[in-house]
């Protein structure tokens, strides 16, 4: 479990920079140059995920229960994570769903993280899914209050907006058919 925590905190402290103190990042920005700057947070960010996800293998070999979720949470998973996946690609994606939503990767990590709590009732489950959800959560206040300048809203749907709907729920389906029981060792069904 120390290996997890470590990985969750390291990698939520790296992607906490500009929630924390915008000036710190842009200061470490400028002294390092943006492509160093850039390397330094993809390695961090990289070999913190790869201990968050070992730690969470590992904790799950021996689970502390918490509470033990009712049946009926695992399809209200299913129906919440159907936009997730949409989102993530519209982040990527100028169009309409991305200009509505203002932070489409932050409305995914809020939903996949409050999904997986409704569903999952270990220590190690509300480690991972609660820290991710207050931090999208503290990052989308935090981003509400910084003074970035607004994008238009496209009048229309996009080429953009197209393909994150089916590239996104193509992805859901194959997370839920073949992927998660493949990457994560949980069947969805």
């Amino acid at each position: 479990m120390l290996f997890f925590v470590i990985g969750l905190v390291v990698f939520l402290a790296v992607h906490s920079l500009s929630i924390v103190s915008r000036d710190l990042r842009n200061s470490l920005v400028e002294r390092f140059g943006p492509g160093t700057f850039k390397g330094i947070y993809s390695l961090i960010s990289i070999a913190s995920f790869v201990l968050l996800i070992w730690g969470y293998g590992q904790a799950r070999q021996a689970p502390v229960f918490l509470f033990h979720p009712p049946a009926w949470t695992r399809h209200l998973v299913w129906l919440l994570m159907v936009p997730v996946f949409p989102l993530l690609l519209a982040t990527y994606a100028p169009g309409k769903i991305q200009a509505t939503v203002k932070h489409p990767m932050l409305t995914a990590v809020k939903t996949w993280a409050l999904a997986h709590l409704l569903a999952n009732g270990t220590l190690a489950d509300l480690l991972l899914f609660g820290g991710f959800l207050a931090w999208a959560v503290a990052d989308r206040i935090s981003l509400k209050r910084r003074p970035d300048a607004e994008v238009p809203a496209p009048r229309g749907w996009s080429p953009g907006d197209a393909v994150a709907i089916t590239v996104g729920l193509g992805l859901y389906a194959a997370f839920f058919l073949w992927l998660h029981p493949l990457l994560f060792g949980v069947a969805v069904r």
